[in-house]
């Protein structure tokens, strides 16, 4: 079967129908208990699978998406179909981290169905191409925010732009 291009881009907006994507702060910047938070994301990502949403995005990200990836991750005992891609901007991403943090990016990265390198490599933009790949791919965007401006922010913005349902929560 050939598929045109008109095939393609129905394919992509079914596919974006069932996927949904999250960006949220890092722990510093919230100023919610953190078990209030993840409460939170795992009702919401529950409202999203009720909605006919079976694929998840996380940034891989401490804090805010690897929360919600394990979240996912865990869902996964009651709804089997569920689908989580990593979609991380370079190699190396958690280099810097804690070990802790560290612990729970590769046990993360270990569960996920897809894992997706945004940049071969770290440069300047590699964390907004990530944040502009997940929005272009989905069709709902959980996002926890306090406020601050930065990468959720523009994250937010970006996906406003394009036409994606937003659910915020919040993270103060």
């Amino acid at each position: 079967m050939i598929l045109s291009a008109a095939n393609t881009q129905l394919t992509e907006d079914i596919m974006r129908k069932t996927c949904c994507c999250f960006t949220g702060h890092r722990p510093q910047k919230l100023f919610r208990p953190v078990d209030d938070i993840k409460i939170d994301l795992e009702n919401e990502i529950l409202s999203a699978v009720r909605d006919g949403y079976r694929t998840f995005i996380s940034g891989m990200a401490y804090g805010t998406d690897i929360w919600a990836g394990t979240i996912v991750v865990r869902l996964k005992d009651r709804f089997p179909n569920l689908k989580l891609i990593a979609a991380v901007p370079f190699p190396d991403f958690s280099v810097s981290w804690n070990d802790e943090w560290k612990r729970r990016y590769e046990i993360l990265i270990s569960r996920a169905d897809q894992v997706r390198f945004i940049c071969p490599e770290y440069r300047n933009d590699a964390y907004m191409l990530r944040n502009q790949w997940m929005v272009n791919h989905s069709g709902r965007l959980i996002a926890v925010y306090s406020g601050r401006s930065g990468g959720t922010e523009n994250t937010i913005r970006y996906a406003r732009q394009a036409g994606l349902t937003i659910k915020t929560l919040k993270g103060s």
